[in-house]
């Protein structure tokens, strides 16, 4: 089990800045997926980007402009950068992880149901 722990929410102008932070602990496995979900009220958890063990990066369709996730392996953490917030950002934002690659998935990594570790989550609130 990885645990995953996130930070850097916070509330945010439209067209502003923030960029989160997941810290994780050492995977056991060598390949590994890392991916930010976001879930607002009375919605569905939505697969914001992902990036695998090798730096490999999918990004949902809303994400592909605004959004960039990285990875600094000597620390343990993965970094969702989001740039022109708008107030549709407006959600809790998870980190999840799961042993394997999103490039074997169907889903490519932005559906929940492959990932089997979750953080609690931050808060993100954009205000316009």
């Amino acid at each position: 089990q990885v645990q995953l722990v996130e930070s850097g929410g916070g509330s945010a102008q439209a067209g502003g800045s923030l960029r989160l932070s997941c810290a994780t602990s050492r995977f056991t496995s060598a390949r590994y997926s890392l991916g930010w979900f976001r879930q607002a009220p009375a919605k569905e958890p939505e697969g914001v980007a992902v990036i695998d063990s090798d730096g490999a990066t999918n990004y949902a369709d809303s994400a592909k402009a605004r959004c960039v996730i990285s990875k600094d392996d000597a620390k343990d953490i993965i970094y969702l950068q989001m740039d022109s917030l708008k107030p549709e950002d407006t959600a809790m934002y998870f980190c999840a992880a799961f042993a394997g690659s999103w490039r074997s998935l169907m889903s490519r990594g932005l559906e929940p149901y492959a990932y089997s570790d979750w953080g609690q989550g931050t808060q993100v609130t954009v205000s316009s």
